[in-house]
């Protein structure tokens, strides 16, 4: 029996009613009061944990403030079982990135794209471009300094984005499950291909029987099937984005807060720096989710 099994009707209600009655509709039902991220307490561990397994997200307010030790995303990333980084060719040698304007300062190749920048971002999960032995399933970003103006994130729990879509439509899951959905083509460089061409589908089901979502907003470097039922369904899935949800969660990171989840969708607004105020967060992408 599987709840994303488009044929077991019974577990889907079960899963559904469980998920709805469990879900967030405001921020600060996923927030939890964490003293030094780096040495949680259980009952620290515990909230965080329990978030994760209902929610997919929490976010903590810590006590580090403007802190810039890249060791508080990780030694918290560790107590929650998530070990294995993503490194790629973006990150900083210990393979957590840090996002900022100024990162595109010090390495001119991150001006190029939209995370270095202060342009909004739209919705997407992290890591949608990876190989499926690459899969993010884990994220935290650690907020230092937060921009003097804007830089909100939306959030929205992908498994309540995959019951909206259900409900409406199971052709919906169905044509997003197909591995050749959505295709990221190939990167290149002086050198040649730097990235393959990358296939997969939307939503796919792990080992352990958890929904995991590979999804971009944009428009450009991005392609899908083109068949009408993948083409209905991701008009179906930009329309439930385009509006808020009665789960869909917003806030902004200030210094010393973060956001530790199983990869759910996400965005950011534009924002504005001024000499004293210039936004840096840390982003340490994981290929387990929360929990290990």
């Amino acid at each position: 029996m599987s709840a994303f099994d488009l044929d077991d009707a019974g577990a889907y209600a079960e899963w559904r009613q469980l998920k709805l009655d469990t879900a967030p509709r405001r921020i600060e039902d996923v927030v939890v009061e964490l003293g030094d991220p780096r040495r949680l307490t259980s009952a620290e561990r515990d909230q965080l944990l329990a978030l994760n397994a209902t929610a997919n997200m929490a976010v903590y307010v810590g006590k580090t403030g403007h802190d810039p030790d890249k060791e508080i995303p990780r030694q918290l990333g560790a107590q929650l079982g998530l070990k294995t980084l993503d490194s790629h060719w973006l990150t900083d040698d210990d393979a957590i990135s840090p996002i900022s304007v100024r990162g595109a300062e010090v390495r001119g190749e991150r001006r190029e794209f939209i995370p270095y920048t202060d342009k909004p971002i739209r919705w997407h999960t992290d890591g949608y471009y990876n190989a499926p032995e690459r899969t993010v399933r884990g994220l935290i970003l650690h907020c230092v300094d937060s921009a003097a103006a804007g830089g909100e994130n939306q959030l929205l729990d992908h498994d309540i984005a995959y019951i909206l879509l259900r409900d409406e439509n199971p052709d919906f899951i169905r044509a997003l499950s197909a591995p050749d959905a959505m295709t990221i083509p190939a990167r290149t460089d002086d050198q040649g291909v730097a990235r393959a061409e990358q296939p997969g589908p939307v939503f796919s089901v792990d080992s352990r029987g958890k929904l995991h979502m590979r999804y971009t907003a944009r428009t450009v470097s991005i392609a899908w099937k083109d068949n009408a039922a993948t083409q209905a369904a991701k008009a179906a899935l930009e329309r439930i984005l385009a509006n808020p949800t009665p789960w869909t969660l917003h806030g902004r990171l200030e210094p010393g807060m973060g956001l530790v989840c199983n990869n759910v969708l996400h965005d950011r607004a534009g924002f504005t720096e001024t000499p004293d105020r210039r936004r840096l967060l840390y982003r340490a992408r994981y290929y387990e989710r929360v929990g290990g």
